[in-house]
């Protein structure tokens, strides 16, 4: 058989797409946490290891901090011998000064862990 031959195919016009493919939903944020899916799991996660870090450099400063105390007392003998009125310098710095150092680290650990927190419901109202 020829093209000439052939009969003619029925012609199909096409007016709508296809209704049974699903439909792509923007879904917030916050519904990805609730529903604990991947994404929501890496905002958490991302979250998490924001504020690992954080907790990590005040603990490595608190560290070189109090840990550089008795290397300074073992290096210069004579810190070991110096006096602050009836006490001597080691008892002074560690049973006064570093009392109030704990608590400058900690604070500032509280309002930067907070303002990370922060940051991450921002994130999640903007979603």
């Amino acid at each position: 058989m020829s093209a000439a031959q052939r009969p003619a195919s029925e012609r199909v016009r096409v007016t709508a797409s296809r209704r049974s493919a699903p439909r792509h939903t923007a879904r917030a944020v916050a519904d990805e946490l609730s529903d604990q899916t991947a994404l929501g799991d890496i905002y958490v996660r991302g979250l998490m290891r924001a504020q690992l870090r954080l907790a990590a450099s005040l603990l490595m400063l608190t560290v070189l901090l109090l840990g550089s105390l008795p290397i300074l007392f073992a290096i210069v003998p004579q810190t070991r011998s110096m006096q602050v009125g009836p006490l001597p310098l080691p008892w002074v710095t560690l049973g006064v000064l570093v009392y109030p150092a704990i608590v400058l680290l900690a604070r500032f650990y509280v309002r930067a862990s907070e303002r990370l927190e922060a940051d991450f419901v921002d994130v999640i109202g903007r979603g």
